[in-house]
């Protein structure tokens, strides 16, 4: 489909090592005049669903900063441009879990909010699991917990994980499982 979006004028009106923000002058479909503001995302963001043979998955919790609160989360990071989606997945499950896993499968694609940012994604599920110690960067300071696959779920459905890439990861992996 056709872009029906006209861009008169764009600035970066911020930028750091992980995003720039860019205000942009347009003719919004209906011909008129207006501004957008757009966040763009330096990294992909990765998800992973570990799996273990019993039906347990792994938690990180963690205080974030932007929510002011504390979250339950799938293990989840960044990958830089021109980096493998997958070898990001397996150095963030490494660091923040200790895990490593033999098996990965791809599960989803995504886009985290399309109305004012460009944030990309992928989750994947790790299997056949081995255990070390986690290597959480300095500003992770993180709780991990094993929990069966099932309560995962339910603390989506109690609103006690509401983390995006999260949800989309763990309900992607419920219907994956069941597809066998």
């Amino acid at each position: 489909m056709e872009n029906p979006w006209k861009t008169i004028n764009k600035r970066t009106v911020y930028e750091n090592p992980w995003i720039s923000v860019t205000h942009r002058e347009v003719i919004n479909p209906s011909g008129n005049e207006g501004i957008y503001g757009v966040v763009h995302f330096k990294n992909l963001a990765i998800g992973i669903v570990p799996l273990d043979e019993h039906g347990y998955t792994w938690l990180v919790g963690q205080y974030r900063y932007t929510l002011d609160r504390y979250s339950w989360e799938i293990p989840e990071g960044g990958c830089p441009v021109g980096t493998s989606p997958l070898e990001s997945a397996k150095r963030e499950l490494l660091e923040e879990t200790g895990i490593t896993a033999a098996r990965w499968e791809h599960i989803l694609d995504f886009h985290l909010s399309n109305s004012v940012s460009d944030e990309a994604g992928m989750a994947f599920i790790a299997r056949d699991l081995s255990f070390g110690e986690a290597q959480p960067e300095e500003t992770e300071d993180l709780l991990v917990k094993k929990v069966p696959f099932t309560e995962a779920l339910e603390m989506i459905y109690r609103g006690e994980i509401t983390d995006s890439l999260s949800i989309m990861g763990l309900l992607r992996a419920k219907v994956w499982l069941e597809e066998g």
